[in-house]
């Protein structure tokens, strides 16, 4: 399998940020959702509960924060430098802040899509 991010498709978070993931890849990624049959099939193989984020980098998968640190490797420069400073933010707090955001995506929705 190639390297895929799985996103949320009901999300507008998740919509957003795959939108701006895929305008500034350096490294080829492909952006799916984890209602795909590839996605439930990822959730499944890997007995994954199902989360907002999944990254498959080289056939291993990464939830949370760090599937999304991960992702800043497929990035242009500009946006890849942020990687070691983000890793250093210690695995509780990183998924802790993950969480509180992940809790109130669905809020965001409306926001985001302007409606």
């Amino acid at each position: 399998m190639e390297d895929t991010l799985f996103l949320d498709g009901m999300c507008g978070l998740c919509q957003k940020s795959g939108k701006f993931v895929a305008k500034r890849l350096a490294k080829p990624l492909t952006i799916s959702e984890l209602s795909s049959e590839i996605g439930m099939k990822v959730i499944a193989d890997y007995s994954i509960t199902a989360d907002s984020l999944i990254l498959v980098r080289t056939g291993k998968p990464f939830i949370r924060s760090a599937a999304a640190i991960r992702t800043l490797l497929y990035l242009r420069w500009n946006w890849r430098w942020l990687f070691p400073f983000a890793w250093l933010i210690p695995l509780p707090l990183r998924d802790l802040i993950y969480l509180i955001v992940s809790k109130s995506r669905h809020l965001l929705k409306n926001e985001l899509s302007g409606d």
